[in-house]
């Protein structure tokens, strides 16, 4: 399948920056079942200073604020020819070991509701793989899929507890249980196509766990699927945090997103 996608940023400062760096992971990686035909970064008041691959494989553009700006905006376009593995992605390859994996972060740490629902996740006899589209099943029907009710920092036990967030405390629980099961699992961040719409709401997020068979396998716990050439793989990490689109430090003001316009559309093969 070939998508077409669109992102664009926009964030204003509350005064005029005096010096601001902004880390940008919005490159789609080259990986199994994708290639990246074509990806082009447009901005409005920052310039790139340079790019590197970070720790995970993800591509890392370093962007600097124009002094004296109140407002930045960053668009991505790009074309990207995708197939459907069924969510494997295979083998394991980075800078950090597949132990690294299994450490829990501030974001993914298991709590009461967390433990609870690991304990009901042992099964003789059952493989992996069957065990952990059960966990996404579970996390799902125990945590109602609503926007408006968590932000970024929110922590997985948070989520679950309160019994409704998005995508990224999907991703963050069924991580966080994973690894308090011997099981290495990781964040993903990317672009879904939705069937009935071009335009989105924002970026998708979903996890993917480690099965020693098969290698790395994604899973969309708020869509209980898969993914499939629908997926666009951006970033990974060990949560959000290692996998944020738009990260940034400036000195003497604050920022504030105003606005994300995602727009993923398939094209047409010329044959």
């Amino acid at each position: 399948m070939r998508l077409s996608i669109r992102h664009t940023t926009r964030y204003r400062f509350d005064t005029p920056v005096i010096h601001g760096l902004q880390r940008l992971r919005l490159t789609p990686k080259e990986t199994q079942g994708q290639e990246i035909l074509e990806w082009d970064m447009e901005y409005d008041n920052a310039y790139p200073e340079l790019t590197y691959e970070d720790q995970h494989h993800n591509t890392v553009t370093l962007v600097a604020v124009e002094t004296g700006a109140r407002d930045v905006t960053v668009t991505c376009r790009g074309t990207v020819d995708t197939h459907d593995h069924a969510g494997v992605i295979g083998r394991h390859a980075g800078h950090l070991p597949l132990w690294s994996f299994l450490g829990q972060t501030d974001q993914t740490q298991p709590g009461p509701g967390m433990r609870k629902l690991a304990a009901e996740m042992d099964r003789d006899g059952e493989s992996r793989l069957d065990m952990l589209h059960r966990l996404s099943a579970g996390i799902l029907d125990r945590v109602e899929y609503k926007t408006g009710t968590t932000h970024s920092r929110t922590i997985a036990e948070e989520a679950f507890a309160a019994a409704n967030g998005v995508c990224q405390d999907h991703a963050h629980i069924f991580i966080g249980i994973a690894r308090s099961l011997g099981i290495p699992a990781r964040y993903v961040s990317g672009y879904l196509m939705m069937n009935d719409r071009v335009d989105q709401e924002a970026g998708h997020a979903w996890a993917e766990a480690y099965v020693a068979e098969l290698g790395w396998v994604g899973f969309d716990i708020s869509n209980g699927i898969s993914p499939d050439a629908r997926y666009v793989r951006v970033a990974t990490g060990r949560d959000y945090r290692d996998a944020a689109p738009v990260t940034g430090i400036s000195f003497g003001t604050t920022s504030t997103v105003l606005e994300v316009d995602v727009a993923v559309e398939q094209q047409q093969v010329q044959q």
